[in-house]
């Protein structure tokens, strides 16, 4: 499973500046609209330090980080929804992603120029999130007229579904995400079919300079407050300083930066820890001579889902699994201790995985 974040937001706001910093690749970064067309997509490791510590106490031959696709989508303008600025070809690349980063310019630089000719925030997140709930109105829309006319003939899908999208159709009228509706996991379902881009979570980014890490420009606590009330996630970093940390040599070179500079942390890393959490993600290891690897599953997954992460066919034949926990690792440092002190115990198929556990599998095919 690999977590897929699509960045999203005006031209010229930092978003191929944040996917290069975050890929270390060579995106196409330059001062005028439209410099992306297709999609950039690029791969990049989870931070989690628990690898490393894990590989202390059972050495392997390699460490295999859990990975997120992220996907640099070119900006949106005003008329995006209707196509213009090639807006229906980028909202269809949005439509593919599990979360939104939603870029937001959140400095003053006289040599980067802005779209709109001038830098609001606010105005901003309102432009793309109107065109984002127009272009969902547009498909729930166009499915209305197929769904009653179905559930005039009695069918019991059209019919649970009819009264779904005709909230959705007058909540997006207004403008608004259809996050923000409330719709319960029965209703999302009715409609999954449509991927609706307001639905997504989505993360605010404020892209500030240096100065505004040090010192928070006003406009920044109007979109955090923004931001907040509409229950979405946000992070505030500098693009360039993040590139500046990304394009040194060696993951030493990049700590003692973040040390000299004062950050237990990149904002890079927080943004992927960040995007995690938004969508309900953990992490669980498997260990051994041959790799420690990190994999993906959703949080509440039992035992047999957290299987078929790794293959298919350990979900199907799961058996049982062995399982202890990154803590008691680190705190009796072997197998073998663990087994003699109880940690280490057989779990069946309605074990919930839990963030942080050591597992291995045995299943039959």
């Amino acid at each position: 499973m690999s977590l897929n974040c699509g960045i999203v937001g005006l031209p010229n706001v930092g978003k191929s500046t944040l996917f290069s910093a975050l890929t270390r690749a060579e995106a196409l970064i330059a001062n005028y609209a439209f410099a992306t067309i297709d999609p950039n997509i690029g791969i990049v490791d989870v931070p989690d330090s628990r690898l490393k510590r894990i590989a202390e106490y059972i050495p392997p031959q390699k460490l295999v980080p859990a990975t997120v696709e992220i996907v640099d989508i070119a900006g949106l303008v005003k008329g995006a929804s209707q196509g213009k600025g090639r807006g229906n070809q980028f909202l269809a690349n949005i439509r593919g992603v599990d979360a939104i980063l939603h870029v937001v310019r959140c400095f003053e630089n006289a040599d980067i120029e802005h779209v709109e000719n001038r830098v609001n925030p606010l105005d901003d997140r309102e432009i793309i999130n109107l065109e984002l709930a127009l272009a969902d109105l547009e498909s729930v829309s166009k499915r209305i007229p197929k769904v009653e006319k179905l559930a005039r003939a009695q069918d019991k899908e059209a019919s649970s579904q009819l009264p779904v999208l005709e909230k959705l159709k007058a909540w997006l009228d207004e403008g608004k995400p259809a996050r923000g509706l409330g719709l319960s996991a029965e209703e999302k379902a009715t409609v999954r079919d449509l991927f609706l881009i307001t639905l997504k979570p989505m993360i605010y980014v404020a892209n500030v300079d240096e100065a505004g890490l040090k010192t928070e420009p006003a406009y920044v606590a109007d979109l955090r407050k923004v931001a907040t009330a509409e229950g979405a996630e946000f992070l505030v970093l500098c693009g360039k300083l993040e590139a500046d940390i990304a394009a040194l040599d060696t993951e030493e070179d990049r700590q003692m930066f973040l040390e000299e500079a004062g950050m237990a942390e990149s904002g890079l890393s927080k943004l992927i820890h960040t995007a995690y959490r938004t969508l309900g993600l953990r992490t669980y290891f498997t260990a051994g001579e041959t790799e420690v690897r990190a994999w993906t599953f959703h949080n509440g997954d039992r035992a047999p889902q957290a299987a078929g992460v790794i293959h298919s066919d350990f979900e199907k034949g799961f058996i049982k699994a062995e399982v202890y926990h990154y803590d008691d690792l680190m705190a009796h440092h072997s197998e073998t201790e663990l087994r003699s002190k109880g940690k280490l115990r057989i779990e069946g198929k309605e074990y919930l995985v839990q963030d942080g556990d050591i597992m291995h599998f045995r299943f039959n095919v």
